[in-house]
């Protein structure tokens, strides 16, 4: 008899997951900022994320829902929802800006880059802290995890800001050193890279405001492989900028403050799925031809996976695999977006 091939299922972390997410994080290696390789540090954010999941209050104090993918009975992948950022401490961020100055005298002109330290995302929702098993890619798990993101937001509206951002970690060579971080941070913070990224994991970003730099700086006076660095993505992190491009997010020039990685902006109900997401009721199990993300549940319950679904005059006909991997049957609601 022929094994049934498993289907990802993407759920609420819980706290039995904590060394699967710790193994996780250790495979991530530095600079997953929201995914720190520290197991209290973990146990301490699957728990918040159950106090998200279960109240205003765990939200409204800045907790991420931590979402994982069960594959083949293991921990595969993980993904972030913050409701609201800047809760607990600012959210800085660099935004590179213009500046053009003209010489009468000189008959020139000359336009200048400059970095100004802005925390003009208190409030926003964040999708963050996506991050993939190395020996489980090439099975479309990151694409599944970010849109499951977002059909949770679908199915939880009234929990959500109007505009959600997504920050990429950034450019790092061969030795993970980062140009950036080496070009401004290290000056201002006395601390090496990976030091401060665990500092702002674990203890949160009060340092920042506290030894920060307190007025703009000109891209041009950096090195060039700093000056290069600014908005560029790690080069693991180059398909997740495709897929937050091809749901609707925009680049609108704002950078993370410790290796310059691009942090991208869209309105939320323009994001793609969400804005396709339907809510509907299965009406039977049956073979099926469409194909589909969907998830089911709420809150603590929410399950998300891929499958396949049949419209008729009858309702919504799902697959039994499907079925089974959400935990549902007739009658019961469903969220789906085109696959």
């Amino acid at each position: 008899m022929t094994r049934a091939v498993p289907t990802p299922v993407i759920r609420i972390a819980q706290e039995r997951d904590v060394d699967a997410v710790l193994r996780l994080a250790v495979a991530g290696g530095q600079g997953l900022t929201n995914l720190p390789p520290d197991r209290a540090a973990l146990a301490k954010r699957i728990a918040a994320s159950e106090r998200a999941v279960a109240g205003t209050a765990g939200r409204e104090e800045g907790s991420a829902v931590l979402l994982v993918a069960e594959f083949d009975d293991e921990i595969v992948a993980t993904g972030m929802i913050f409701a609201r950022v800047g809760a607990e401490w600012p959210f800085y961020s660099y935004r590179i800006t213009r500046q053009a100055s003209l010489s009468q005298s000189l008959g020139r002109s000359k336009a200048q880059r400059m970095l100004n330290l802005v925390n003009d995302f208190d409030g926003e929702t964040e999708v963050g802290g996506l991050f993939v098993d190395p020996a489980r890619r090439g099975l479309a798990l990151g694409r599944l995890m970010a849109r499951a993101r977002y059909l949770f937001i679908a199915r939880h509206r009234s929990w959500f800001h109007n505009r959600v951002i997504a920050e990429l970690r950034g450019y790092q060579d061969e030795a993970g050193r980062a140009p950036v971080w080496e070009a401004i941070g290290r000056h201002f913070y006395d601390m090496d890279f990976h030091e401060a990224d665990r500092t702002g994991a674990i203890h949160g970003n009060q340092f920042i405001a506290d030894f920060g730099p307190r007025h703009p700086i000109y891209l041009s006076m950096l090195p060039a492989d700093a000056q290069a660095a600014f908005g560029r993505p790690h080069d693991d992190g180059r398909r997740a900028r495709d897929m937050l491009l091809t749901e609707g997010f925009r680049d609108e020039c704002y950078v993370d403050i410790f290796d310059g990685g691009p942090t991208l902006v869209a309105d939320i109900d323009a994001v793609r799925t969400v804005r396709q997401a339907e809510h509907l009721a299965v009406a039977a199990l049956g073979e099926a031809d469409e194909l589909v993300l969907a998830s089911a549940g709420e809150a603590e319950t929410f399950r998300a996976a891929s499958g396949k679904v049949r419209r008729g005059a009858e309702g919504l006909t799902i697959e039994p695999s499907l079925a089974a991997a959400l935990g549902v049957g007739r009658d019961d609601a469903l969220c789906l977006a085109p696959a």
